[in-house]
């Protein structure tokens, strides 16, 4: 495997890691809070605690928990603590000079937001939030997406019919991201392949690294759940095929962009679609696996296989084409 080569496939399994959650249905409680602290009104506008509609990025249901991620110590070198820092010398005699920026002076107020962390107000949206999507995640797995009422959702979450609308506007946002993290993390990987490599072959790259994981033990469970809540409505089954589509056109558009094709060329169309197929294919061949009970390093292995064999294929007409230069 050439260095490039070997680039590109770290990237893209990164990439793959971030997109796993969504595949099965885990939640990330870091990603949650981030989202909950961008849609509240800053601390400044007031008022009471209550919801206030808006959001936009529903996130996928907590059909299974994801475990926490403890912060690496901080070490000097090869896992040293660092050295001690030698005696400081005499202060010298300040300087006077402007005040930083955010300094509070006539007319101004420290920006309070950069120096604390989520209010009050923002930490009750992000529980009120976890409770939604938690007492949904439960709801569907009992009895089919098409079965349960949002009312029934509110019941369950302690809350009225309205504050899960304020949430999440359409129900399927319940089990599916209004972005989802496949179109940013997708992009990502074509905009930062290596020279020499085509946009087909950096996609193909991150959806094999992606949907292979799906048969680790870890993941299984999310997987078969996600499936059997998918395939038992047809509304979710319209809204993941126009999630696909909507991919579709959001990679043609980033091939088009580079190549600068002529009006009425189909190539950038082409190249995104056999990318979407052979992900829309692995992701049914990992669900259809796990449902009938298979998991671990075998499964993960026929996987990684496969999908590369179908890249593969796909490369053989696309290798030259959109190439980086």
């Amino acid at each position: 495997m050439t260095a490039g080569a070997s680039a590109s496939r770290s990237t893209a399994t990164v990439l793959a890691d971030e997109l796993v959650g969504e595949l099965t249905g885990r939640r990330d409680p870091e990603a949650a809070a981030t989202a909950a602290v961008q849609d509240v009104a800053p601390p400044d506008a007031g008022g009471a605690a209550a919801d206030h509609p808006g959001t936009t990025d529903a996130q996928v249901v907590a059909l299974t928990p994801r475990a926490p991620v403890d912060a690496p110590l901080v070490t000097d070198g090869a896992g040293a603590p660092p050295a001690e820092a030698p005696p400081a010398a005499a202060p010298e005699t300040p300087v006077a000079g402007p005040p930083p920026v955010d300094a509070p002076g006539p007319g101004r107020r420290p920006r309070r937001r950069e120096r604390r962390g989520p209010t009050l107000r923002e930490q009750r949206r992000q529980r009120t939030r976890e409770a939604i999507v938690d007492a949904a995640a439960e709801l569907f797995t009992e009895r089919g997406f098409d079965h349960v009422s949002v009312v029934e959702i509110a019941q369950r979450a302690g809350v009225v019919e309205k504050t899960v609308f304020n949430h999440f506007p359409v129900k399927e946002g319940l089990v599916f991201e209004t972005d989802p993290p496949i179109r940013a993390a997708l992009l990502e990987a074509v905009r930062r392949r290596p020279a020499g490599q085509s946009a087909a072959a950096a996609a193909g790259d991150f959806v094999v690294a992606a949907v292979s994981q799906l048969g680790s033990p870890a993941a299984a469970e999310g997987v078969a759940e996600m499936a059997r809540v998918i395939r038992g409505s047809r509304t979710l089954q319209v809204r993941e095929r126009e999630i696909l589509g909507t991919l579709t056109d959001t990679l043609a558009e980033q091939i088009t962009l580079e190549t600068r094709p002529a009006p009425g060329e189909l190539e950038p169309w082409l190249a995104a679609n056999a990318v979407t197929g052979l992900y829309t294919a692995l992701l049914e061949l990992a669900r259809d696996r796990v449902l009938a009970g298979a998991s671990g390093p075998e499964l993960v292995a026929e996987l990684r296989t496969r999908g590369q064999r179908g890249l593969a294929l796909l490369q053989f007409g696309l290798a030259g084409y959109a190439k980086r230069r």
